[in-house]
């Protein structure tokens, strides 16, 4: 295990997860949480999860890795990009971390992640967060597909920018072009066209979880969800509501894709409780 030193706040730690050699962030202390960052263009556990992790480390500790193809991870040229493959390399991060079991909190693609980690691997998931969440059919978004088909230009990374917040005024063309850098470095978009390539509806049908699987969940589960997200539909986490049994459904008006950036008090106080409960 290494510490890079570096001035990119994005690039944290590096450790070997079978064989990959995997960037990821690890701070505080206490029962530990892993954290699964969305499938957007651009993405790294940092980009999404910023906001969160100073907050959440301050009463656990959260872990918060670039999955596979993604951010500063290594990219193996012979990889294949897929549920089991993504799975597998979340499990080997625990192993190599020496962590038996975690709360698991899952954004967009990587709730869809969180939940086939919970479904395959049961025993090594204490409470699930899903956000935002992929996992169940639903037809492909028009948002959805302009963000996994992202062919990179600046002018597209700000209207993919539009998609995902409700409040607009938060979207800065520095925000756009930051994202764009991030999307455009050497091998990272031909990973990422790789992972979801048209048509696009098969991409959410690769992320579904059979509905026995979902029922099967025991472990407490919150599902959070922006009433106006333009990228998964709120009938997503209304359906994975149905499913567990142990869940609780929170659904944040005036609010897109990013309840963890619009809405970051609440999310915390609302995360922060749930994790805390016996």
């Amino acid at each position: 295990m290494t510490t890079v030193e570096t001035a990119n706040p994005e690039i944290a730690e590096t450790i070997d997860v079978n064989g990959i050699a995997t960037n990821y962030h690890d701070v505080g202390e206490g029962d530990p949480v892993l954290l699964i960052h969305g499938s957007g263009p651009g993405v790294s556990a940092w980009a999404n999860w910023r906001g969160v992790l100073p907050e959440l480390s301050k009463t656990h500790r959260v872990i918060a890795p670039d999955v596979l193809g993604f951010g500063y991870t290594e990219r193996p040229e012979d990889v294949t990009y897929d549920m089991a493959t993504w799975t597998e390399h979340l499990v080997g991060l625990m192993d190599a971390l020496g962590i038996e079991q975690a709360a698991v909190v899952g954004n967009s693609f990587g709730g869809a992640l969180a939940l086939n980690v919970a479904t395959h691997h049961p025993d090594r998931v204490t409470k699930l967060v899903l956000m935002g969440a992929a996992g169940v059919p639903f037809e492909l978004t028009e948002g959805l597909d302009k963000v996994w088909g992202y062919q990179p230009t600046l002018e597209n990374m700000i209207e993919i920018m539009d998609v995902f917040a409700w409040d607009k005024s938060r979207l800065t063309e520095d925000l756009a072009r930051i994202r764009y850098e991030a999307a455009t470095r050497p091998g990272v978009h031909e990973a990422f066209s790789s992972m979801f390539p048209a048509p696009r509806q098969q991409g959410v049908e690769d992320l579904t979880i059979p509905d026995q699987d979902i029922r099967g969940i025991e472990q407490p589960t919150l599902i959070v969800h922006g009433r106006d997200d333009e990228v998964i539909p709120l009938s997503t986490s209304m359906r994975l509501n149905e499913l567990i049994d142990q869940s609780q459904l929170h659904v944040f008006g005036q609010c897109g894709h990013w309840v963890q950036i619009e809405h970051a008090e609440d999310f915390l106080q609302l995360v922060g409780t749930f994790l805390a409960e016996a």
